[in-house]
C-alpha cells in the first residue's frame, strides 16, 4: 500500500481544505416581504410566482 514520503504541511492541508466550508442558502424574498428557499411555495403566505398555492386555513 502507498504510502506518503513527506509529511503535509499546515498551509497545504488548509488549502485543500479550503472548499470544504458550508455554503449559505439562497434567499428570496417574497412579495409579501418574508424570505424562503428559491422555487418553493412561501411558507408564510402561500404563494408561488405571483399566484395562490395554499389556503393558510389548511395550514
Amino acid at each position: 500500500m502507498a504510502l506518503p514520503k513527506k509529511r503535509t504541511s499546515h498551509s497545504r492541508k488548509g488549502m485543500r481544505r479550503s472548499h470544504h466550508k458550508v455554503e449559505t442558502p439562497n434567499v428570496v424574498y417574497c412579495e409579501c416581504g418574508e424570505p424562503s428557499l428559491p422555487h418553493r411555495v412561501c411558507p408564510s403566505c402561500g404563494t408561488y410566482r405571483g399566484r395562490q398555492v395554499l389556503n393558510q386555513d389548511d395550514a
